[in-house]
């Protein structure tokens, strides 16, 4: 059955006004196929809408991404999960589930530089803005420069605003650079408007009881680690860097080396914290 010329002419002037080009750059393949009656007519109609909904998918995602500042993509697939046997696989795709994110939890990467803290943290985030979920991406250090600046221009309140809109807020490499003076404070000004009203992915390569350390103040370290542990997931990764596997060789010998731990978090005054640092299972 062959479309006749002028109704074929009028779909695709439908289509061009409806912006679909993808249906319309399909749309003689899917004829010729119903023609030889390859495909019936609901299925080449399915097949029409399927490829412009994938074309439209994929630029959301591609904004999304761009927004986000999720420029570099990595995936829970490209993760090489036999390479760190101390990471439970099954408890990464449990939090691919996102349902983190729905209660407004934190989740921890603890470990070594390399060992893929940052890897999983991204791939998380790429699962988020694929189902939906609105993310942004920043190192700690670029988070507190941001917040320096807008403090100096006066627009603190309104930048900590555009950080709480994200559903999920990922903060990578707590620990690598020292925080200037006074980042700690502002960094606790943005947690604590997230407290409980928005999910974070934090990664860090030092225990939480060096984080007085990092942040140049017990205190502020102390309040932050009160409303970050509060409904925090902790993930500890134990292995070896992935990107220096070829060179193990030419490291030194860190075996006696201090391993990234938190024996003790700090306890919330009044009513006890919700730790469920653990077992997943148990902040799901």
């Amino acid at each position: 059955m062959t479309a006749a010329p002028a109704t074929l002419d009028r779909i695709r002037r439908h289509l061009v006004g409806l912006r679909m080009p993808r249906a319309l750059e399909v749309l003689e393949h899917l004829l010729r196929q119903l023609e030889r009656g390859e495909i019936s007519a609901l299925e080449a109609i399915d097949s029409l809408l399927d490829e412009e909904l994938s074309l439209r998918e994929g630029r959301r995602v591609k904004a999304a991404l761009k927004m986000g500042r999720l420029l570099t993509i990595k995936t829970l697939a490209g993760f090489d999960f036999a390479f760190q046997p101390s990471l439970d696989r099954n408890r990464i795709l449990t939090l691919a589930g996102l349902d983190f994110i729905s209660r407004h939890e934190v989740v921890h990467f603890l470990g070594q530089p390399g060992c893929g803290k940052t890897h999983l943290a991204i791939a998380l985030a790429v699962e988020a803005v694929q189902a939906g979920r609105s993310v942004y991406f920043t190192t700690l250090a670029e988070l507190i420069g941001s917040l320096a600046k807008a403090e100096r221009e006066g627009t603190l309140r309104e930048r900590i605003r555009f950080l709480c809109r994200p559903q999920l807020l990922v903060v990578d490499e707590i620990g690598y650079l020292p925080v200037v003076a006074g980042g700690g404070n502002l960094f606790f000004q943005l947690v604590n408007a997230r407290y409980e009203r928005g999910a974070m992915i934090l990664t860090s390569n030092r225990g939480f009881a060096e984080w007085g350390e990092v942040f140049g103040d017990t205190v502020v370290a102390t309040a932050l680690l009160d409303r970050l542990l509060h409904h925090a997931i902790v993930v500890r990764i134990e292995g070896a860097s992935y990107r220096l596997r070829r060179h193990a060789d030419l490291l030194p010998d860190t075996s006696s080396a201090r391993p990234v731990t938190s024996p003790e978090t700090p306890r919330r005054r009044g009513r006890p914290p919700k730790l469920r640092t653990a077992d997943l299972s148990a902040a799901t």
